[in-house]
């Protein structure tokens, strides 16, 4: 069972967007950029965005 975690080795700021891409198996960056866009459009992201920060924990090594 997959579990979402913040990324260790692939992050920016916090390793949110890194996780989502390797819960999705994705490109970290894919998902940067649509967050980026999102963000643009709805505000309300990055309040989400740090509110994960803090709940979602940093994968195990």
């Amino acid at each position: 069972m997959k579990k979402f975690t913040r990324s260790l080795y692939d992050r920016k700021i916090a390793g949110i967007c890194g996780g989502i891409g390797k819960y999705y198996n994705i490109d970290s960056n894919l998902v940067r950029i649509l967050f980026l866009i999102l963000f643009a459009y709805f505000g309300v992201l990055l309040f989400m965005y740090i509110i994960c920060v803090f709940i979602v924990p940093n994968e195990i090594v």
